[in-house]
């Protein structure tokens, strides 16, 4: 019996091949939104730090000049957050994108799967008559041989 040979097996695994490579950029996009959301933890914790220090500088009777420069760096770790945040909702929209992309390919390759399988299933078929119509022959032949 032969072998059965899918005449777009090129495509399925074209296929596959998108599928995994989509795969491997929502997992890119994954890591690079969880090391943007760590560094915004940071910068929250380095916030929460400095406002702690400025208030026990207020409550010491620490110079002027100190407070001040606390509270200049604290708008500056503030407006990193700020850029932190937008950051990270950039890195959202990009796993968003790729787990939309994904999913296009998923149900892409499973078309084409299931296309190979109907083809197989048709094939399965078609060797299933031809196999029954020589099992006919023989048995025909030796009828006619065993009348003789």
């Amino acid at each position: 019996m032969a072998m059965f040979q899918y005449s777009f097996q090129k495509v399925v695994d074209l296929k596959k091949s998108q599928k995994t490579q989509a795969e491997w950029l929502l997992s890119n996009a994954l890591s690079l939104l969880s090391a943007q959301e760590a560094s915004l933890n940071e910068l929250q914790q380095a916030k929460a730090d400095w406002e702690a220090k400025l208030q026990s500088a207020s409550a010491e009777g620490v110079p002027l000049s100190e407070i001040v420069i606390i509270r200049e760096y604290l708008d500056h770790v503030q407006a990193c957050i700020e850029k932190k945040l937008l950051q990270v909702e950039h890195a959202q929209h990009a796993v968003e994108q790729s787990r939309s992309r994904l999913s296009d390919k998923m149900k892409d390759e499973k078309v084409w799967l299931k296309a190979k399988d109907n083809a197989f299933h048709t094939y399965r078929q078609e060797m299933s008559i031809k196999e029954q119509n020589e099992l006919d022959e023989m048995a025909t032949v030796r009828f006619k041989m065993g009348a003789q």
